[in-house]
């Protein structure tokens, strides 16, 4: 049932006065996802708890036929009202709170997987959302983070993955590099992508792959790459090849050209 919230003094606004605050979010164990399409996901995904969605008139007009099946309070305002309680012109009028919970992390996923995508210091949430949406768009079980990759469920990052963070299970791997050498004794390949030389163009090693289909592909931070320690665990080491004198691509742009040919399509 849908009401509306006074910014001065009602409780039910104490929550939406934090959304641009990632620590406190992430202290009391909560998540924004922000947009129309972004909370349709949410709501249809039915993966998170919602806590509540927060929208404007024209948002819940749009939203008419998902809200029906949302289990949460919805609080519908009027935009001036919505961008003075959170400190922000939200994109389309339109956010939800969530509750983290156990389901974000998905370690038994990891039994049946075949195609895990596995970050290792990328920080920037354009970058990790961008991650999630290449790992959904081909077709991978789970994604992987090293300890200092960014937080997938991060405001920004949900929106750059268009919702993919609340769909694709992912994990935390520590001890690492070392949780590295636990996915290759489980079976899995463990594929460092890196524009370093000595590597194996990509062509040339899906040319190899002769019917392993259990793969880790590892991407890294744009500049640093993949450290030392990921590179030594890998069992191999992939590049794409670019022109002469180009040093790198985009972490997403390299990641989804390696899972474009990895994983191709059926």
């Amino acid at each position: 049932m849908a009401d509306g919230i006074d910014p001065a003094g009602d409780p039910r606004a104490d929550e939406y006065i934090h959304v641009g605050d990632p620590a406190w979010l992430r202290d009391r164990g909560l998540f924004v996802a922000e947009g129309r399409l972004v909370v349709e996901r949410l709501i249809l995904g039915d993966r998170f708890r919602i806590r509540s969605i927060l929208l404007t008139t024209a948002a819940r007009n749009a939203l008419a036929a998902t809200l029906a099946t949302a289990r949460c309070p919805i609080h519908v305002v009027a935009p001036e009202v919505m961008q003075a309680l959170t400190g922000f012109d939200f994109h389309r009028g339109c956010l939800a709170l969530a509750e983290r919970g156990p389901g974000a992390y998905a370690p038994a996923v990891l039994a049946g997987a075949r195609r895990l995508l596995c970050m290792e210091g990328v920080g920037n949430p354009d970058n990790v959302g961008g991650l999630f949406r290449v790992a959904e768009a081909f077709g991978a079980d789970a994604v992987l983070l090293d300890p200092s990759s960014g937080d997938p469920l991060y405001r920004k990052a949900i929106r750059t993955s268009m919702g993919a963070g609340m769909r694709l299970p992912f994990m935390r791997v520590h001890p690492w590099p070392d949780a590295l050498g636990s996915l290759r004794d489980s079976g899995f390949d463990v594929v460092a992508l890196t524009p370093r030389h000595p590597a194996m163009s990509l062509d040339a090693y899906a040319r190899s792959l002769h019917g392993r289909e259990r793969h880790v592909v590892i991407v890294g931070a744009e500049g640093s790459g993949l450290s030392e320690g990921a590179l030594q665990r890998a069992d191999v080491r992939v590049r794409i090849p670019i022109a002469a004198g180009v040093d790198s691509l985009n972490v997403v742009v390299a990641g989804a050209v390696a899972l474009a040919v990895l994983w191709p399509a059926p």
